[in-house]
């Protein structure tokens, strides 16, 4: 074997993860916009797999991700959560990016155009109802962003959606 072929088997048996990001967009009252997948129960954030194999970085994927399923094109702006989401026997481990999606205009709600192919409808969820529309890690990783929101803090260092130290 060459150095070539014996770092592409070293690379190919190294552990994999999935890696995600979305953006956390709000209104005037504070209210979270949450979408609604077609493909699986319950509720999400605007967002997705972040194409790392086509070189897209976490901070691309949310913006991509906002542009494909609501049709809004927003720069991402500061990074309020990082979330390792530990895996599954159907799924490898998960890193979740949550990005500032800012607070959405009236304007910006009227202009919301669905992914059809993926997305049934949209709504705007207050912080007291969020985890029962978003259960388990994706809900307490909604509410440790919005806590760095209000604290203005740094981002938030989670595991399952729980702080980390």
């Amino acid at each position: 074997m060459t150095s070539t072929e014996d770092f592409a088997a070293y690379i190919a048996g190294l552990p994999r993860i999935l890696s995600g990001a979305a953006a956390l967009f709000r209104d005037a009252e504070g209210r979270v916009l949450l979408v609604e997948p077609n493909y699986r129960e319950g509720w999400a954030l605007p967002g997705g797999t972040v194409e790392s194999d086509d070189g897209e970085t976490p901070r691309q994927g949310a913006r991509r991700e906002t542009l494909e399923e609501i049709g809004l094109d927003v720069e991402p702006g500061r990074l309020l959560a990082v979330d390792w989401v530990h895996g599954t026997a159907e799924r490898p481990p998960l890193v979740a990016y949550l990005y500032d999606g800012g607070v959405l205009a009236e304007d910006d709600f009227k202009a919301i155009r669905l992914q059809e192919e993926e997305l049934l409808s949209w709504r705007l969820v207050p912080r007291e109802e969020l985890t029962a529309h978003l259960p388990g890690a994706l809900g307490r990783r909604v509410l440790a962003a919005l806590d760095v929101l209000v604290s203005g803090s740094g981002t938030a260092e989670l595991e399952n959606g729980r702080r980390v130290g």
